[in-house]
Formats: structure tokens, C-alpha cells, sequence
């Protein structure tokens, strides 16, 4: 390391205590995405300490803060951190008010992303940086509650599901020329990222006729029966998908009935339909479409099967060795791997949405247990996945813009994006938006 990098580790080793209380509040005050609000406020009130400008209520609750803006047109580094939490109510650290925890680790994101403009705003380092900084806190990487997302499209405030594809929409990445992105891991240190799947997100509703449950039971369209048939079909279909398409559907039932004693007359199922290409998700997304028409056409039922764009398949890329050098030398012993760009999983993050159109540089720390989105997530190693995370931030965004941002404008010029423009992106994109409906077998019925 050289001097001024000693001088960024010393300054985040100074402010342990403030990074842990930052990152603890947050992980006992967990929020679900577009509604972070006080998570949000706290992360913008941090950074109005220490810069000059920062943006708020971006893609609802998202925030940008601005370091050395008017360095931006040499090069512009995004640090992303991001705000949403899952709902997961029997964490021992769950937000009751919310039934949110943080049980993936993005309070260790915000945490790094603090820490690091802790060490970045400092006099001498921030005019080493022949660049400018942006410390991004993004809503809604958890896509989570399709419907509540619905109605925010509904009523104008969102165009996306997905909190970075939002702020795509809007501009927030148009003054960006690469990022920094972070996730705790299982695995421990690593660098660099593999392919991950991408998805559309569907609500199907299937439409009943109520009748007396007991009594006249044949006057009734059961939607949940009809909705059970569907989910069969689903998992008939199961064995015609690819082991190397990488498929995921996984549905929820959202409504089956309102009483009892009444025959369901709507049924309400949110699922994401994943693939590893947008062949394969869309291949799959039409066989679960067929199967929830086909068990409502079994029971005579009606159905409304709504399609939105959700995240488009993750990109491997690289670490810079200049970078994997120094996080080498933060992690003080610790073993660090180098992830295979052929590595790929099944999960999705809409951080693939981003590296469409430039390089997000990926790491990973280490410190925690029991697996992601799983009410057993624990942090036990608070340094790893807290200082490190801030370290690494720090660190990375000084390589990539000393020197006058030599690192950074190597990384962006050898990059291939595969959209040209944000137009390219968010019209590609809007093309997975269809709404399919078919009516309730009235005349048969009545016949």
C-alpha cells in the first residue's frame, strides 16, 4: 500500500465504532424495498455531513451523494450500497414494525459504502482521486411483493420493479462511468463474479363464481381449485426444463378465498420465472402460463395472467489484479478468492440490469452464517463484514481513480456493453410487459 492507502485504513479503523453503529441500526430497522424510508433518510443525512450535494427520493427512496462533481468528466465511480431488506418476520433481528430482516446483507453494503466516504472525503485523499465519487443507496434488489410494485406503476411512481432498473429509467446512472458493488457471502473473500439467472415477474389472478360453500356448492367456481390445478401443471412441467437453462419458478399464494364458509372466487398467485437466458425464462414463463390456463379452463374458472420485466441475467466479470492486489493486503492473511467467470447461479440481482450497460465490479466479504434469505442469517464477524466491506470500498475506488483514473478508464474503454444506450435498455425491457386475460365459462355454467 502506499501512503495515502494507509491513510484510508487508518481513518476506517479510527471510525470502527460509528461504521458497527451505522450498520447495526440499520439491521435492526429493516425496511422492504420502495418503502426504506427511514433507512434512507439516515443514509442521506450521513452523507450531508460530508459532501457537497446529494440527491434524494430517487426511484422513491433511492440517494446519491456527490464527491469531487467537478472532476465527473474525467470519471465517474458509483459505490452502491443497497436499502431493502426481505420479509422474513421469525428472524431474531427482524424490524417487527416491517416483519423486514437482513438477511442478505445489504446493511453490510451501506455499511462499507459509510465507511468508505468516511476515509474518501478526507482532504488530502479526496484530491487524489482524479475522479469523482458517487455513493449510491439503492431501493429494491429484493423483488419482493409484485403487487404492491404494481400499484406504484399504477400510480405513476415507478416504471420498473427493480430498484436499479428504475434508476436507469429516470437518469440516475447517466452521469456513471463504472461501479463498486458488494455482497456478503457464504464463501468467504472472493472477487470478481460469474453469470447469475434473470427473470420476468408474474401476478396471475384466477377468477371464481362464490356461492355457500356448503349448501350450494354447485353454484361455485372454486378460483383456489382452479389455482391449485395450475401450480400442478407447473410442477408437471418441471421435468421439460433444461439442467442448463438453469430454471427457477417458485410461486406464492397470495389470496385463496375470503371466508370459509364461501367458495373462493379469486385466486391470487406472484411468481418470478427465472433462466439463465432470456430464451430459457421466456421458454419457462410460457409453460407457466399454459399450466395456470389450463387449470382454470379444468374448472371452468376466468384468469389474468400480468407479465412485467424483472432483472435481465448478471454478466461475468473480472477484478482489476491492481484491485485484487490491495484487497489482498486489507484482508491482512485472510484467504481471498478469485471467482470463476464460468461459475453461475441461480439466483438474480438487478446489478445485471447495470453491467448491460457498463462495468459493475463485484466482491465479496465474508462474516456471516446460517445462508442467505434464510431466518438462521447471522453476522458473527462484524470486522469482515463491516470494516473489510468499507476497506475494500475505499481502496478500490481510490486505485480506479489515481493516477487520472488510469484503472478506471482502462475498465470502462475494454468494456463490451450489451446496450448502447439507456433508450436500448429500457426498450428492450418493455417488451416483457403483456397482459393475458380469458372469462369465467359463464353460458357453460348457467347452461
Amino acid at each position: 500500500m502506499d501512503r495515502i492507502e494507509e491513510r484510508i485504513v487508518a481513518i476506517i479503523d479510527s471510525n470502527r465504532s460509528r461504521i458497527l453503529d451505522f450498520a447495526n441500526d440499520i439491521y435492526h430497522n429493516a425496511e422492504l424495498g420502495y418503502k426504506e424510508f427511514r433507512t434512507s433518510e439516515k443514509f442521506q443525512k450521513f452523507m450531508e455531513e460530508r459532501v457537497g450535494r446529494v440527491e434524494d427520493n430517487l426511484a422513491v427512496t433511492g440517494v446519491k451523494a456527490y464527491l469531487n462533481e467537478e472532476k465527473k468528466e474525467n470519471f465517474s465511480l458509483a459505490l452502491i450500497g443497497e436499502l431493502d431488506a426481505l420479509r422474513i418476520p421469525d428472524h431474531k433481528c427482524v424490524n417487527t414494525k416491517t416483519e423486514a430482516a437482513h438477511c442478505c446483507g445489504h446493511h453490510a453494503q451501506l455499511a462499507g459504502v459509510i465507511g468508505a466516504a468516511l476515509a474518501l472525503t478526507e482532504g488530502e485523499i479526496a484530491e487524489k482521486l482524479d475522479g469523482q465519487i458517487v455513493f449510491l443507496a439503492a431501493p429494491a434488489e429484493e423483488y419482493g411483493e409484485i403487487e404492491f410494485k404494481k400499484s406504484l406503476m399504477e400510480q405513476g411512481k415507478i416504471g420498473y420493479g427493480g430498484g436499479k432498473c428504475e434508476l436507469i429509467r429516470i437518469g440516475a446512472f447517466d452521469d456513471i462511468d463504472a461501479c463498486l458493488a458488494h455482497h456478503v457471502s457464504m464463501k468467504g473473500i472472493t472477487t470478481g463474479s460469474g453469470s447469475t439467472n434473470g427473470f420476468v415477474s408474474k401476478v396471475i389472478t384466477i377468477k371464481g363464481r362464490a356461492a355457500h360453500a356448503a349448501a350450494e356448492k354447485e353454484k361455485g367456481v372454486n378460483a383456489l381449485s382452479a389455482a391449485a390445478l395450475g401450480l400442478q401443471g407447473l410442477a408437471f412441467n418441471r421435468e421439460t426444463f433444461r439442467d442448463e437453462d438453469c430454471i427457477r419458478v417458485h410461486p406464492i399464494m397470495t389470496k385463496g378465498g375470503n371466508l370459509v364458509n364461501v367458495v373462493p372466487d379469486e385466486a391470487v398467485i406472484e411468481t418470478l420465472v427465472r433462466g439463465k437466458t432470456k430464451e430459457a425464462f421466456s421458454d419457462a414463463a410460457i409453460k407457466t402460463d399454459r399450466s395456470f390456463k389450463a387449470g382454470a379452463m379444468a374448472l371452468g374458472a376466468g384468469y389474468r395472467i400480468e407479465t412485467m420485466p424483472g432483472y435481465l441475467p448478471s454478466l461475468p466479470q473480472a477484478m482489476p489484479e491492481e484491485i485484487v492486489e490491495v484487497i489482498r493486503e486489507a484482508a491482512a492473511g485472510k484467504e481471498v478468492y478469485e471467482e470463476s467467470l464460468e461459475s453461475h447461479e441461480g439466483g438474480s440481482t438487478d446489478v445485471g440490469d447495470v453491467q448491460h450497460l457498463m462495468p459493475v465490479l463485484t466482491f465479496h466479504t465474508g462474516g456471516v452464517s446460517g445462508g442467505l434469505h434464510q431466518s438462521e442469517f447471522a453476522v458473527y464477524d462484524e470486522d469482515e463484514s463491516y470494516i473489510l466491506t468499507a476497506k475494500i470500498f475505499a481502496l478500490g475506488a481510490y486505485r480506479m481513480l489515481k493516477d487520472g483514473a488510469a484503472l478506471g478508464k482502462k475498465v470502462r474503454d475494454e468494456y463490451k456493453p450489451i446496450f448502447k444506450s439507456k433508450k436500448e435498455y429500457t426498450e428492450f425491457l418493455d417488451k416483457f410487459y403483456s397482459v393475458e386475460e380469458g372469462e369465467l365459462w359463464e353460458k357453460k355454467i348457467t347452461e
